[in-house]
């Protein structure tokens, strides 16, 4: 264990495809909006690398329109209310997460999750969600007014737990999130097994480590 591992009072986790496989929800909802637009669905391998992204990725990959369309607001709005009504129908954790968490208790760490998730689903998820440990803490994208890469949200959830940033450790799948995580003077490792798309580079974020399965970063605390 290196000095910096050993420093380590807790974890924080990004949310979707981190923690929990929500692509599937979210692709659910996308197809539904498109149904309803008359156009064809986007098969579920197209739509796992983009499910990090939220709705903002999904509406560019389903329709072509980017934040800054006329149209796109609608369309966020549209797809937000079919999520709404099945955000935990098809989401699950990802095999090795609770005993992950088990891990993390055993060494006496304390464990949260900043998510840029809006706190209308966050806060109906994350306690649907089968967790052996309840989190410390949850931050969603909204919860503190930004969203990562700012800071903003990292800082509050160590604020919650009561720990230094410094001696934070955080894990998630985008490279907002080595951002945030580096801007707040936390370790960032990657989830390698997330949501990552074929064109991302993640060796070019800047984080700690990469892990394949959840149960790896218990090699990095």
């Amino acid at each position: 264990m290196s000095k910096g591992q050993s420093m380590i009072q807790a974890v924080l986790f990004d949310l979707d495809g981190t923690l929990a496989d929500t692509a599937a929800d979210l692709g659910a909802a996308l197809n539904r909006l498109l149904a309803e637009e008359g156009m064809p669905p986007v098969a579920y391998d197209k739509i796992r690398p983009i499910a990090s992204h939220g709705a903002r990725g999904l509406i560019e990959l389903g329709f072509g329109v980017q934040k800054h369309d006329p149209a796109f607001e609608d369309y966020r709005r549209r797809f937000l209310d079919h999520y709404e009504t099945s955000f935990a129908d098809l989401t699950t954790l990802f095999d090795g997460v609770n005993p992950l968490l088990e891990g993390l208790a055993a060494r006496g760490l304390k464990w949260g999750i900043v998510t840029n998730k809006p706190m209308r689903f966050t806060d109906r998820l994350v306690p649907a969600l089968p967790w052996a440990i309840p989190p410390g803490v949850v931050v969603s994208g909204d919860t503190v007014g930004v969203p990562k890469p700012d800071p903003a949200p990292m800082l509050h959830a160590a604020n919650t737990l009561g720990v230094p940033p410094e001696t934070c450790l955080y894990l998630g799948d985008a490279e907002r999130d080595v951002a945030a995580a580096r801007a707040a003077g936390m370790r960032a490792i990657i989830a390698s097994y997330g949501y990552i798309a074929d064109t991302d580079q993640p060796d070019t974020w800047g984080a700690d480590g990469f892990i394949d399965h959840p149960e790896e970063l218990l090699q990095h605390v």
